[in-house]
């Protein structure tokens, strides 16, 4: 038997495995932390008899992070490169800035609620052991290295070692304050904005400054 679309029962049967196993990963990555969960942990969450599911499916937990991370990846690059063809050629900061933010903010406003993207972003970022799985995934985009761009011709004049201290410090903000919002909208606790459209404001607003501000040297 196969489905109209060409895929056998056992086909989507694995892929439908593979989508929970992802989700159920990222939720307890971003809940708990990467070493604090096994993959065994995992497969009994997701629901599968097989305690080594994670690895027949994905492999290491490194796979599987970089499973988790792409299938994100992809669909925010989807929006940013909508937002980069609408600015391309512009050299006003805030522009490129927005290219930046927008992008993964609209993403998770998308999904609903709760979520746990944001959350699972930070876990990664902040482990020696993983965090250039995050780096290496957004580098890889097109759109992302255009917004890169965008940022050197607006701004010649930053010497490189600020460009790249502003730009650590960018990445700290982006992804802390999108995970804290995301933490307190499943809490339900107080947000400082209602939305996440006013949420990348606010990030858009503070990204630009932290770009633009003088520097200082000793």
């Amino acid at each position: 038997m196969v489905t109209k679309v060409g895929r056998t029962p056992r086909a989507e049967q694995v892929g439908a495995t593979r989508q929970q196993i992802l989700v159920t990963a990222e939720r307890l990555f971003a809940e708990q932390g990467l070493y604090a969960v096994s993959n065994r942990q995992i497969s009994a969450a997701a629901g599968q008899g097989n305690n080594a599911a994670v690895g027949y499916h994905f492999g290491t937990k490194a796979d599987l992070v970089r499973a988790i991370v792409r299938k994100h990846t992809e669909r925010i690059e989807a929006l940013r490169v909508e937002m980069v063809a609408a600015v391309e050629g512009s050299r006003d900061i805030r522009d490129w800035v927005s290219c930046l933010v927008r992008p993964f903010t609209a993403h998770l406003d998308s999904l609903g609620g709760p979520t746990w993207f944001a959350r699972f972003g930070a876990q990664v970022v902040t482990d020696p052991a993983f965090r250039a799985i995050m780096a290496e995934e957004a580098l890889a985009t097109p759109s992302l290295k255009r917004v890169l761009e965008g940022f050197d011709r607006c701004s010649p004049d930053l010497p490189a070692d600020i460009r790249a201290e502003r730009g650590d410090m960018i990445r700290t903000l982006m992804v802390h304050v999108c995970a804290e919002r995301e933490r307190a909208l499943a809490e339900g606790t107080v947000t400082p904005r209602a939305t996440w459209a006013e949420a990348a404001a606010g990030l858009v607003d503070a990204i630009t400054g932290l770009w633009t501000a003088p520097v200082t040297r000793p």
